[in-house]
């Protein structure tokens, strides 16, 4: 299960933005720092047109859309490293999510105190980044002090090669390329993680930014961490909204396509490499999250091990061609369903009946 972390200072408005996604008042949103003790978690459903319409095609009684879950985690302040405020507990919950939201606060409200007394989202960024590379620097000199007894060769240079840049307070993850990814991975390294900037606005300001919020943007040019503006008080009121239609109508009057957490999910599967696969049928309609380039015995795993184990072949068919023809009759008919085997790489949105036995 694909989890994300949001973060922030104290009352930056991701709680709000939390309650917002998870359509709940889970996580408390008062005004002031540390309401939200421990991490607060829920599982949303992905949005994703493909499924609703594959399931229309289909007649499916049941829809059931992929999840991923997120986790709205303590405020941290300045010196977290050391435990001030809740760090401890915040770096603890933080190593356990597989990619960041990092909420920046870019409006002016009076009655919603700063933790720091004045607006300044570059230094905010810049806080909470610290710590992470100053917790990330203490974890490696252990690390290494211990490099004798339970670390191998290739792990020990790698901590080397990690040191320098988080005594210059970079991430770690500057390290990164293609060879070494799994192994820097298993470091469990704070400053590894991908992660994005939001930069909470005012609702007038949710299409065109602000000055703060272009501070951040100009930040994120440089290839720093992708950056979306999101209005957390919009999103609560579009939370409230029973009806897609509702929602959409809500969205263009205020010149949006999308909502701000339909873009953080979008941009969650896209930076971790995933996908979506559908099996469909007239009892339900069902989306499987998947890591791209698996090939179709391991997809089939997602489902059950026995599907993975026993598998035989695959059925396929994109979904675009699923909904081209009224049965699987004259999609076979069509040569548009092809019976693919182990070595099959599945695709995003694919729809896939797997044979197996077992």
């Amino acid at each position: 299960m694909l989890r994300c972390g949001i973060v922030g200072l104290p009352n930056v408005g991701k709680s709000t933005l939390f309650n917002a996604i998870t359509q709940s008042a889970k996580a408390q949103a008062e005004n002031y720092p540390f309401c939200t003790i421990e991490p607060n978690s829920a599982l949303v459903a992905v949005p994703d047109d493909r499924l609703d319409k594959l399931a229309k095609a289909a007649g499916s009684q049941k829809i059931i859309p992929a999840y991923i879950e997120f986790v709205d985690i303590a405020g941290l302040v300045e010196g977290a490293s050391k435990g001030s405020g809740l760090g401890n507990k915040f770096l603890s919950h933080i190593r356990e999510v597989d990619i960041i939201v990092h909420v920046v606060r870019c409006f002016e409200d009076k009655d919603v105190v700063h933790v720091r007394g004045e607006i300044n989202p570059l230094y905010d960024l810049e806080i909470i980044e610290t710590e992470l590379i100053l917790a990330d620097l203490e974890s490696v000199e252990k690390r290494l002090a211990k490099k004798a007894k339970n670390m191998d060769l290739d792990t020990t240079k790698l901590l080397e090669s990690i040191l320098p840049l988080l005594q210059n307070g970079k991430l770690a993850k500057e390290i990164i390329s293609s060879e070494n990814k799994e192994k820097v991975k298993q470091l469990q390294l704070l400053t590894t993680k991908p992660f994005m900037y939001v930069c909470n606005v005012a609702e007038g300001d949710v299409t065109s930014g602000n000055n703060w919020s272009e501070k951040v943007f100009e930040l994120a040019k440089n290839g720093y961490a992708p950056c979306h503006l999101i209005s957390a008080k919009i999103e609560a009121e579009i939370s409230q909204l029973t009806s897609e239609e509702e929602k959409k109508e809500f969205l263009g009057m205020i010149g949006l396509e999308e909502s701000g957490i339909s873009q953080i999910i979008k941009f969650c599967y896209r930076t971790l490499g995933l996908g979506c696969y559908f099996t469909i049928g007239p009892k339900e309609a069902h989306s499987w999250t998947f890591k791209r380039g698996i090939l179709s015995p391991s997809a089939a795993g997602i489902i059950h091990s026995d599907f993975e184990r026993g598998f035989i072949s695959a059925e396929v068919i994109s979904w675009e061609d699923y909904l081209k023809y009224p049965n699987e009759a004259k999609m076979k008919e069509q040569g548009k369903m092809r019976l693919e085997g182990k070595e099959y790489e599945v695709a995003d949105g694919d729809v896939i009946n797997f044979r197996f036995n077992v």
